[in-house]
């Protein structure tokens, strides 16, 4: 939910509990928002409180469910992640499945191989197969068994190549068959070799774009 201009996110497991650490198990909204949560004491990052994320946070946090969350009274803001005495969920991104995160997992890979390409760098013809295969997985048209495969394949091309864009593509379809997991590994390898924060902005729009398709549109 957006506070002001700024929208809020938390990140969870689908019933309710946490993926990143600690043991609240957050009360889910079902057509209207979820009961309220709070906590005493001094607010302290990774520590004491409740902590959400801003749109340029999620790909530091991307899960298996995210939720939009709104909160008030006291905040406090650290570099990844906000910190509030008080919160509450609103609605699920139910834009957010296991074959969206495995798209957006593709696009940050292939971005990344794309760019090696276009700088005349040899790349590994099973790190491109791999994309093809999660991309399949995604659109259901093969199952697990292939993606550990490609995710095999991946990996070793990765290790011959020793480069970052290989890594995101190995990550694309990867991470146990995850494909949350998938997603936030293939983020960070295909900004690896990039320019940081320029690769993690243009990540962070993707992102949005997978989860607000109507805004995109507009």
């Amino acid at each position: 939910m957006k506070t002001g201009n700024e929208r809020l996110f938390k990140v969870l497991n689908a019933n309710g509990t946490a993926c990143h650490g600690g043991t609240l198990r957050w009360s889910l909204p079902n057509g209207r928002p979820g009961a309220w949560h709070a906590v005493t004491g001094s607010l302290v990052p990774c520590e004491r409180g409740l902590h959400l994320c801003r749109e340029r946070d999620l790909l530091t946090w991307l899960g298996p469910a995210l939720y939009l969350a709104e909160t008030d009274g006291e905040r406090l803001d650290a570099d990844d992640k906000i910190v509030v005495r008080r919160a509450r969920l609103v609605a699920r991104l139910e834009t957010w499945t296991e074959s969206a995160a495995r798209h957006f997992a593709v696009a940050c890979a292939r971005r990344a191989l794309e760019r090696e390409r276009a700088a005349g760098r040899e790349l590994d013809a099973r790190s491109w197969a791999a994309l093809d295969v999660a991309t399949a997985v995604a659109n259901g048209h093969l199952d697990a068994k292939a993606l550990t495969a490609a995710e095999a394949a991946a990996r070793a091309a990765s290790g011959a190549a020793a480069g970052a864009a290989a890594w995101a593509a190995a990550g694309a379809a990867g991470s146990g068959g995850a494909a949350a997991g998938a997603a936030a590994w293939a983020a960070a390898g295909a900004a690896m070799d990039a320019a940081w924060e320029a690769e993690r902005q243009w990540q962070t729009a993707a992102l949005l774009r997978v989860l607000f398709p109507e805004e995109a549109t507009r």
